[in-house]
Protein backbone atom coordinates (compact mmCIF):
# COMPACT_ATOMS: atom_id res chain seq x y z
CA UNK A 1 0.00 0.00 0.00
CA UNK A 2 1.51 3.20 -0.85
CA UNK A 3 1.97 5.12 2.51
CA UNK A 4 1.47 2.01 4.19
CA UNK A 5 -1.63 4.01 5.87
CA UNK A 6 -4.61 2.36 6.64
CA UNK A 7 -8.59 2.49 4.66
CA UNK A 8 -10.70 3.84 6.94
CA UNK A 9 -14.29 5.26 6.29
CA UNK A 10 -16.83 6.73 8.03
CA UNK A 11 -20.49 6.08 7.78
CA UNK A 12 -22.87 8.57 6.26
CA UNK A 13 -26.13 6.57 7.46
CA UNK A 14 -27.66 3.54 8.67
CA UNK A 15 -29.96 1.33 6.81
CA UNK A 16 -33.35 0.28 8.13
CA UNK A 17 -35.46 -2.80 6.45
CA UNK A 18 -37.39 -5.68 8.63
CA UNK A 19 -34.58 -8.36 8.00
CA UNK A 20 -32.68 -9.27 11.84
CA UNK A 21 -30.84 -12.81 10.52
CA UNK A 22 -28.96 -13.19 7.42
CA UNK A 23 -30.36 -16.07 7.10
CA UNK A 24 -33.76 -15.15 6.26
CA UNK A 25 -32.94 -11.95 4.27
CA UNK A 26 -33.18 -11.75 0.41
CA UNK A 27 -29.70 -12.88 -1.28
CA UNK A 28 -30.31 -10.14 -3.43
CA UNK A 29 -32.76 -6.88 -3.97
CA UNK A 30 -34.32 -8.79 -7.27
CA UNK A 31 -35.77 -11.50 -5.15
CA UNK A 32 -36.97 -8.74 -2.04
CA UNK A 33 -40.54 -7.29 -2.20
CA UNK A 34 -39.42 -5.61 1.11
CA UNK A 35 -39.50 -1.79 2.04
CA UNK A 36 -36.91 -0.03 3.20
CA UNK A 37 -35.30 3.26 4.80
CA UNK A 38 -32.25 4.57 4.58
CA UNK A 39 -31.31 7.33 7.41
CA UNK A 40 -28.99 9.66 5.95
CA UNK A 41 -27.33 11.29 8.80
CA UNK A 42 -28.02 15.23 9.27
CA UNK A 43 -24.66 16.57 8.16
CA UNK A 44 -24.87 14.54 4.73
CA UNK A 45 -28.26 15.38 4.30
CA UNK A 46 -26.96 18.38 1.71
CA UNK A 47 -25.81 15.60 -0.57
CA UNK A 48 -29.12 14.12 -1.00
CA UNK A 49 -30.15 17.30 -3.21
CA UNK A 50 -31.15 16.06 -6.78
CA UNK A 51 -31.24 12.15 -5.93
CA UNK A 52 -35.48 12.43 -6.01
CA UNK A 53 -35.23 12.45 -10.27
CA UNK A 54 -33.78 9.10 -10.07
CA UNK A 55 -35.77 5.65 -9.71
CA UNK A 56 -32.71 3.21 -8.79
CA UNK A 57 -29.72 3.72 -6.69
CA UNK A 58 -26.72 2.06 -6.15
CA UNK A 59 -26.32 1.54 -2.01
CA UNK A 60 -22.86 0.86 -0.47
CA UNK A 61 -22.69 -0.33 3.00
CA UNK A 62 -20.06 -2.22 5.44
CA UNK A 63 -21.64 -5.87 5.99
CA UNK A 64 -21.12 -5.50 9.70
CA UNK A 65 -22.29 -8.41 10.46
CA UNK A 66 -19.64 -10.60 8.50
CA UNK A 67 -17.97 -13.36 9.87
CA UNK A 68 -14.90 -15.10 8.85
CA UNK A 69 -13.88 -15.25 4.80
CA UNK A 70 -12.97 -18.21 2.94
CA UNK A 71 -11.24 -17.58 -0.66
CA UNK A 72 -13.45 -20.73 -1.86
CA UNK A 73 -16.96 -20.84 -0.85
CA UNK A 74 -20.63 -22.03 -2.04
CA UNK A 75 -22.52 -19.15 -3.58
CA UNK A 76 -26.10 -19.56 -2.34
CA UNK A 77 -27.81 -19.98 -5.25
CA UNK A 78 -25.62 -22.73 -6.73
CA UNK A 79 -24.61 -25.25 -3.98
CA UNK A 80 -22.74 -27.30 -6.56
CA UNK A 81 -19.31 -26.16 -6.30
CA UNK A 82 -17.17 -23.88 -4.48
CA UNK A 83 -16.49 -20.51 -6.43
CA UNK A 84 -13.47 -17.76 -5.53
CA UNK A 85 -15.13 -15.24 -3.02
CA UNK A 86 -14.36 -12.50 -6.17
CA UNK A 87 -16.61 -14.71 -8.49
CA UNK A 88 -20.12 -14.30 -6.48
CA UNK A 89 -22.07 -12.16 -4.30
CA UNK A 90 -21.35 -13.04 -0.56
CA UNK A 91 -21.05 -11.04 2.88
CA UNK A 92 -18.03 -12.53 4.15
CA UNK A 93 -15.71 -11.30 2.33
CA UNK A 94 -11.79 -9.67 2.79
CA UNK A 95 -13.46 -6.48 2.76
CA UNK A 96 -16.87 -6.64 3.96
CA UNK A 97 -18.09 -3.82 1.26
CA UNK A 98 -21.88 -4.67 0.20
CA UNK A 99 -23.52 -3.35 -3.04
CA UNK A 100 -27.22 -3.44 -3.42
CA UNK A 101 -29.20 -0.99 -6.46
CA UNK A 102 -32.58 -0.62 -4.89
CA UNK A 103 -35.81 1.83 -6.29
CA UNK A 104 -35.82 4.87 -4.76
CA UNK A 105 -39.58 5.40 -3.64
CA UNK A 106 -39.86 9.35 -2.26
CA UNK A 107 -37.12 11.58 -0.40
CA UNK A 108 -38.55 12.95 3.33
CA UNK A 109 -35.44 14.95 4.29
CA UNK A 110 -32.71 12.92 5.19
CA UNK A 111 -35.18 9.39 5.28
CA UNK A 112 -35.08 7.59 1.76
CA UNK A 113 -38.08 5.22 1.16
CA UNK A 114 -36.26 1.89 -0.87
CA UNK A 115 -37.98 -0.87 -2.26
CA UNK A 116 -36.38 -4.23 -2.94
CA UNK A 117 -34.01 -4.03 0.29
CA UNK A 118 -32.02 -6.83 0.99
CA UNK A 119 -29.86 -5.57 3.49
CA UNK A 120 -29.75 -6.51 7.32
CA UNK A 121 -31.27 -3.91 9.52
CA UNK A 122 -28.64 -1.14 11.02
CA UNK A 123 -26.79 -1.81 8.18
CA UNK A 124 -24.17 0.73 8.80
CA UNK A 125 -24.23 2.79 5.04
CA UNK A 126 -20.77 4.22 3.33
CA UNK A 127 -22.48 5.78 -0.06
CA UNK A 128 -25.65 6.33 -2.21
CA UNK A 129 -24.95 6.41 -6.11
CA UNK A 130 -27.35 7.45 -8.73
CA UNK A 131 -28.25 4.21 -11.04
CA UNK A 132 -26.98 5.50 -14.59
CA UNK A 133 -28.79 3.22 -17.60
CA UNK A 134 -26.19 4.10 -19.91
CA UNK A 135 -23.00 3.79 -17.53
CA UNK A 136 -24.21 1.07 -15.67
CA UNK A 137 -26.08 -1.64 -17.90
CA UNK A 138 -23.47 -2.19 -20.18
CA UNK A 139 -23.62 -4.10 -24.25
CA UNK A 140 -22.03 -7.83 -24.71
CA UNK A 141 -22.22 -8.92 -20.82
CA UNK A 142 -20.99 -12.29 -19.85
CA UNK A 143 -22.02 -13.78 -16.41
CA UNK A 144 -19.28 -16.31 -15.87
CA UNK A 145 -20.37 -19.80 -14.02
CA UNK A 146 -24.17 -17.84 -13.83
CA UNK A 147 -24.54 -18.15 -17.51
CA UNK A 148 -23.85 -21.97 -17.25
CA UNK A 149 -26.86 -22.64 -14.45
CA UNK A 150 -30.53 -23.23 -15.03
CA UNK A 151 -31.75 -20.58 -12.78
CA UNK A 152 -34.13 -18.25 -14.72
CA UNK A 153 -36.65 -19.47 -12.49
CA UNK A 154 -35.12 -17.84 -9.65
CA UNK A 155 -36.27 -14.09 -10.13
CA UNK A 156 -39.80 -15.13 -9.45
CA UNK A 157 -38.94 -16.15 -5.76
CA UNK A 158 -38.00 -14.57 -2.43
CA UNK A 159 -34.59 -16.60 -1.74
CA UNK A 160 -33.08 -16.41 0.97
CA UNK A 161 -29.76 -18.33 2.66
CA UNK A 162 -32.24 -20.53 4.80
CA UNK A 163 -34.80 -21.58 2.10
CA UNK A 164 -31.68 -22.20 -0.42
CA UNK A 165 -29.86 -24.65 2.12
CA UNK A 166 -33.64 -26.29 2.41
CA UNK A 167 -33.25 -26.96 -1.52
CA UNK A 168 -30.02 -28.88 -1.82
Amino acid sequence: MPGDRPICYKPIGIIHSEYTEQKSTPIQGVYSKSMGTVEVFPEYAAGLKDLEGFSHIFLIYHFHRAGEYSLLTHPFIDHTAERGIFAIRHYNRPNPIGISVVRLASIKENILEIDGIDVLDGTPLLDIKPYICMFDRPENVRCGWFDERDIASVKAENYTPDELAKRR
